[in-house]
């Protein structure tokens, strides 16, 4: 088995440990606040001596910023830091420079799923950077969760990771508005999950509701039929949507958002054309 330090005992990091542990890792583990290794040196992990003890770091920290805060002015000659850190593509690719400076090599990773399931069956985490020295330490990361390549741009697995959580953040507070909407008619959560589950499956589904294929396969091509479901149709759907929240009393920024986007791409004239034109407009801004 390997030996890995891991950088940054958030709750994130601290799960990481504890796999990498019960995987029979040799992990080291590192905190800006020292006594939060306790609990995992008491479980078998060693104590680092500075955030850049070990050959391969792994980093889960709050920003990249935190990285340089911790790494300092140490060298990094021969080490790779694996860094599961949020922060803007950008960010990243300036990182791999900082790091490469260094003497050290830098993979970037977004890891898709939360504490609890890390090392669990589904759990996934996108890297990008170079791949032989990825594929040099995959057998280590596979005990956290699959090990998905994305490509050499360190950028590119942050774009990959905040594009999911894009889907993820706007469809769960669009269910939130929907759900207190209905609330306020006196329909329970409970009630209204069952449709809600639905669509979400319909969603992701081969069928005529299965919206990420045909959008996926409009974009590509450059065209979005519209046939009988105009963009101008669901530009009008929608401002019934936002003012039907608005007359139940609850808040409509992200929903008015939509409506200002839908009703921008029917000004621009392609309100004949179907939904998915709108990310002309998200292209344009």
């Amino acid at each position: 088995m390997s030996q890995v330090t891991v950088v940054g005992l958030g709750p994130m990091g601290s799960k990481m440990a504890e796999t990498l542990l019960a995987s029979g890792h040799q992990v080291a583990v590192w905190n800006r606040t020292a006594s939060k290794a306790a609990p995992l040196v008491a479980k078998g992990a060693r104590q680092a001596e500075s955030a850049a003890d070990g050959e391969l770091l792994v980093v889960s920290q709050i920003s990249y910023q935190a990285m340089y805060d911790s790494l300092g002015d140490a060298r990094l000659d021969g080490k790779v830091v694996v860094n599961l850190s949020s922060d803007t593509p950008e960010a990243l690719r300036g990182a791999a420079r900082w790091v490469q400076e260094r003497g050290g090599t830098l993979i970037t990773a977004g890891i898709m799923v939360p504490p609890p399931g890390i090392g669990q069956p589904g759990a996934y985490t996108f890297y990008s950077g170079p791949k032989e020295v990825l594929d040099r330490h995959a057998g280590t990361l596979e005990a956290l969760s699959e090990v998905t390549y994305v490509g050499p741009d360190q950028g590119l697995a942050m774009m990959y990771y905040q594009a999911q959580l894009l889907i993820f953040w706007s469809s769960l507070t669009s269910y939130m508005h929907a759900m207190a909407m209905l609330r306020t008619a006196g329909t329970s959560p409970m009630e209204f999950l069952p449709f809600a589950r639905d669509l979400f499956t319909q969603l992701g589904s081969e069928g005529p509701m299965g919206y990420a294929k045909i959008l996926a396969q409009e974009f590509e091509a450059g065209e979005y039929p519209g046939g009988e479901n105009s963009l101008h149709m669901q530009a009008v759907g929608i401002g019934h949507a936002v003012a039907a929240l608005a007359d139940a009393g609850l808040e409509t920024t992200m929903p008015g958002a939509l409506k200002a986007l839908f009703e921008r791409a029917d000004a621009e004239g392609r309100g004949h054309e179907g939904l998915g034109t709108v990310i002309e407009s998200i292209r344009k801004p």
